[in-house]
């Protein structure tokens, strides 16, 4: 095994041992499941911005967007749709609301990939972003960078 795979393996099982996520994962916190399979696991937030929102995440350990393999991100999806179906009949949601956050600077509070699932009501009072405009000519060229990046 190269130096560089087995010191990413390292910090991945440092980092597993020491992640909230994992412990649920595990067993070793206590969680309001909801879901459960050999891939993903699904519970309620503790810090609910309504009652109900749940979060969805991989059994296997993986820090965001940019971390995540292809089969687990697949089945996180899935399970989000049959969650957020299940999430709306059960609150009597009037919509929900998917969220999904990498990085510190974009919000994300625990380094362990996971995909909100918020049951929104008319007249709840959460706004989730403002929304912003591009001057003329610019989405034409960021388009283009992210093309040039894909």
């Amino acid at each position: 095994m190269s130096d560089c795979i087995q010191q990413k393996s390292e910090i991945s099982e440092h980092a597993s041992k020491a992640c909230i996520f994992c412990k649920v994962v595990k067993g070793e916190l206590p969680s309001n499941k909801v879901y459960e399979d050999e891939k993903v696991i699904a519970f309620l937030d503790i810090g609910p911005v309504n009652k109900g929102h749940t979060l969805v995440i991989p059994k296997t350990h993986c820090e965001d967007i940019f971390d995540i393999s292809e089969e687990d991100l697949k089945q996180v999806a899935a399970v989000s749709k049959k969650v957020a179906k299940a999430l709306m009949k059960a609150v009597k949601a009037d919509g929900i609301s998917i969220g999904q956050s990498n990085k510190e600077d974009a919000g994300q509070a625990v380094f362990h990939y996971h995909m909100h699932i918020m049951p929104r009501f008319k007249e709840d009072g959460l706004n989730l972003w403002p929304q912003g405009s591009y001057a003329e000519g610019e989405a034409k060229k960021i388009a283009e960078k992210i093309r040039e990046e894909i």
